[in-house]
């Protein structure tokens, strides 16, 4: 059987033109490399090198063979290099899923901003869907990684690791009176019982959607849901046209829609959007792994940073 170390012994050959020579340059002894070309011969069914007083010289059949061998070891080097470069996440594709209230997060963003930087060759799949939906492409391969916001209980098989908490704010017309009066005082959460909410449909956001109902029930009262949108920029035009309040991950707001004012809320409320990382539990690509290298690296950065 012709292995790579006989195509690599026959071109070294060729290219010194010399047994001792190529030996040396291969960092092996002499005899065993004859006995390998030697060998090597035997297989094809043809001499490969004519015998000189000073050396060899290639075969018409020779000639042939080494010129395919080099097409051979250079698509072996180049397949080697382009799966390091995979392992290394320089190359290959990634899928990424984000809910729509994570898609405006400045982590998020700069993840996915960085990782395009560092490694260009990688294509980048995203995907906006519901939490639930994306926990289901997660299930059947369509997506390597996601930012939820809530851990769900169709978990088996994922690892979903809590990466930050952020702070929610109201967000509502900007002539509502606390808009135009509050300044920069908090807001009590129990101030809002009789306004109009306008919430993140629950089957998208379970997770904040739950989080605002019991955060109301805390403060002593029931939310009066007016509406309730399938997006959080559709939640945003609701409230921008007078139709309610809502409240939202504050990355939001970076969104500056015409027609809104976003207030704080006083902390007691204790209302946060946590944000999850989920990938599957299997050993990563080298872009997943990257990508997780990269969200990590931003969380310290927005964590630490100015």
């Amino acid at each position: 059987m012709i292995e790579l170390r006989h195509l690599r012994y026959a071109v070294t050959v060729a290219d010194e033109g010399h047994m001792t020579r190529a030996a040396e340059r291969l960092g092996i002894q002499q005899p065993p490399l004859s006995q390998q070309i030697a060998k090597l011969e035997a297989i094809v069914g043809a001499p490969l090198f004519k015998r000189l007083p000073r050396g060899v010289a290639l075969t018409d059949a020779g000639q042939t063979f080494v010129e395919r061998a080099r097409t051979i070891l250079h698509d072996v080097d180049l397949a080697i290099e382009a799966t390091r470069r995979n392992a290394r996440g320089e190359e290959g594709s990634l899928a990424i899923g984000f809910t729509s209230s994570a898609a405006f997060h400045p982590l998020v963003t700069s993840a996915v901003r960085s990782l395009g930087e560092t490694s260009p060759n990688v294509v980048l799949k995203l995907e906006e869907a519901s939490t639930p939906d994306l926990i289901t492409m997660m299930h059947s391969g369509l997506l390597d990684v996601a930012f939820v916001r809530s851990p769900v209980a169709q978990s088996s098989g994922l690892i979903i690791s809590r990466i930050l908490d952020e702070e929610m704010l109201v967000a509502l017309p900007d002539r509502h009176p606390l808009a135009t009066t509050r300044g920069e005082n908090p807001v009590q959460l129990s101030e809002l019982a009789n306004e109009p909410f306008i919430l993140y449909r629950r089957p998208s956001g379970p997770g904040l959607y739950d989080g605002i109902i019991a955060a109301c029930l805390a403060a002593g009262f029931s939310p009066k849901i007016r509406h309730e949108a399938p997006r959080l920029l559709s939640t945003l035009s609701l409230v921008a046209a007078g139709l309610g309040i809502s409240i939202i991950p504050g990355s939001i707001a970076r969104l500056e829609t015409n027609g809104i004012a976003y207030l704080r809320l006083d902390p007691r409320a204790n209302l946060i959007a946590p944000l999850y990382l989920a990938q599957r539990d299997e050993q990563p690509s080298g872009a997943l792994r990257l990508f997780a290298d990269i969200v990590h690296r931003e969380k310290m950065s927005l964590k630490y940073g100015p």
